[in-house]
Formats: C-alpha cells, sequence, structure tokens
C-alpha cells in the first residue's frame, strides 16, 4: 500500500461534540457492551454489531419524505424512532460515533457498479469511511445494503480478508480502487459492489447525492423497495416483494410476497424495520405496483 495513504487525516466535517451526540442512544440502539476505546477491537465489534441493529431501508425516499442528514434529524429517526435508513444516514451515524470515541475517521465517496460492468461510470452516489489506526488504513462501511460489511476491511490490495459473513478483497485499478465480495462459498465468484478513490467527501456532497437520490424522478429508490439486515447466521435482502435469505456456509432461499400487509410484516419481523405509517405504506406498494393485493 502506497505510504501517500497512511498518516493523519482531519474529518472532512466537523463532527458531533460529545455534548451532542447521545453515544450512550447509540449504544442502547445497537445492544452494545463492548470496548469503547479508539482500538481496532472496537472498531471490529461496533461495525459487527451495527448492521444486526439497525437495518437498511428507504421507506422514507419510497413514501416522499424528506431525508434529513443533519445530526438532529439522523439521532431522531434511527435513535428515537428506532428506524433504519441508507447509506448515507448509516455512514454518517458511524463517522459520528468512531469520531465521539476518539477515532481518526473521515468520509470517501463510491460508484456503485453492483450489476452494472466494471468499467461503468456512474455517480458518486455512496457513502463509506476512511479510518486511519495504528498507521494503517481501513474502510468502514454499514451501510451498502444486503452486502453491507461486517468487518472493516485493511486498505491493502489483493489481500483476501474474511468478515463475519463473505470474503471480501480490495483491488487497485489505475486511480481507484474496487471493493469485492466473494459470492459462491469455497470457489469465490469475486463480483465488484463499487469503485472508489481517496478524495476528500464533504457533508454537502453527501446533501447533493442524497437529495438526488431521494427525490429525482430516475432515482430507483422512488421505485423500488430495498431492506437489508445481517444478521450473525444469516443475510436478509429485500428487493420489492422478493425477500432472499443467504445463510452462513452458502445456502440461500427466496420467496415472493405477494399482498402489502404480508410485506409490511415481513418488514416489521423479519428485518426488525418500523414502518411510521403502515396504512399508508401499504397503499404506496400497491400504488407502485410493487405487490397486487
Amino acid at each position: 500500500m502506497a505510504s501517500a495513504y497512511i498518516g493523519l487525516v482531519k474529518p472532512d466535517f466537523p463532527l458531533m461534540t460529545n455534548a451532542s451526540f447521545d453515544i450512550d442512544g447509540y449504544f442502547a440502539r445497537i445492544g452494545y457492551r463492548g470496548p469503547t476505546d479508539a482500538s481496532l477491537a472496537a472498531l471490529k465489534a461496533l461495525h459487527r454489531q451495527h448492521p444486526q441493529a439497525i437495518p437498511f431501508e428507504n421507506i422514507d425516499a419510497l413514501m416522499g419524505v424528506s431525508v434529513g442528514l443533519d445530526p438532529a434529524s439522523l439521532q431522531d429517526k434511527v435513535f428515537s424512532q428506532g428506524r433504519g435508513g441508507y447509506c448515507f444516514e448509516h455512514n454518517l451515524i458511524f463517522m459520528h460515533v468512531l469520531g465521539a470515541l476518539g477515532f481518526n475517521v473521515s468520509g470517501l465517496a463510491a460508484r456503485v457498479l453492483w450489476g452494472q460492468p466494471d468499467d461503468a461510470i456512474t455517480a458518486r452516489s455512496h457513502m463509506l469511511l476512511r479510518v486511519e489506526l495504528d498507521g494503517k488504513t481501513y474502510i468502514a462501511d454499514v451501510g451498502f445494503g444486503g452486502l453491507t460489511l461486517t468487518a472493516p476491511l485493511l486498505l491493502e490490495p489483493d489481500l483476501e480478508q474474511q468478515t463475519p459473513h463473505e470474503a471480501f478483497r480490495i483491488t487497485e485499478t489505475g486511480d481507484h480502487f474496487r471493493l469485492q465480495a466473494g459470492i459462491g462459498g469455497a470457489n469465490n465468484d469475486w463480483r465488484t459492489l463499487y469503485r472508489f478513490d481517496m478524495q476528500r467527501t464533504y457533508e454537502v456532497d453527501y446533501q447533493v447525492s442524497s437529495h438526488f437520490l431521494s427525490t429525482h424522478p430516475s432515482s430507483h429508490f422512488l421505485s423500488t423497495l430495498v431492506a437489508a439486515r445481517a444478521l450473525p447466521d444469516r443475510r436478509y435482502g429485500l428487493r420489492n416483494n422478493r425477500l432472499s435469505i443467504h445463510h452462513l456456509g452458502g445456502r440461500s432461499e427466496q420467496r415472493e410476497i405477494a399482498s402489502a400487509t404480508e410485506l409490511a410484516d415481513v418488514l416489521e419481523s423479519e428485518l426488525a424495520i418500523v414502518i411510521p405509517d403502515r396504512a399508508a405504506f401499504e397503499a404506496r406498494l400497491r400504488q407502485k405496483n410493487i405487490v397486487e393485493t
């Protein structure tokens, strides 16, 4: 790894102070009782537990509700309401948690390539984190839906790294890196999730991207229901009315959900998602033709 990637990095925008950030509220939200120092052990423990407790979901965007990224909105939605969110909400919360604990953390942006050719040029629409710890650079990301990392990754190209779920690796191509997941058990089929570089990313960049994703007619978040949760022995992933369950060890199962009521039940029970207004949500599912009844 090039030495240019190592060194102290100031946060890209002001983190909340310990007084304004409810760190105890976060610990309660994820049921965390592990180490709270700025150590690799704490980073790994938090990174593992966050995706288990806080689901990925885009219900606000689907319902036409503004997605707030300011500290007060994030804490109210995720802590007080017990909600989930999409990448900006997850990783901004995680960034503030790490900053409050004394980690040297900053934000990055990525171009999503999942389901796209590896040479596709997509928008910088995803947020991830850079963490400097003990002279090494780590990548953290608690908000990539059905393949959310459940451990931080050392920024070392071509190193296969096992997480509590899949194996991942980071490859380096020219001026950027690619995050790849090993799909398919022992004989990994490496699939690219996104490409990123080390360019500093600011709060305003995330606000612009989030506004586009939550309001623009071409954004899939306005027409597609997406939800995910990573439990210790499985992953849940939902896209519209199709629920996928991927068990550790390679076994997977899928099923289609026929009604809005059943779909809301699955979100609440299997994915631990709080639906603010079930009646309005079920009506929107029918309106968007996500379910038939």
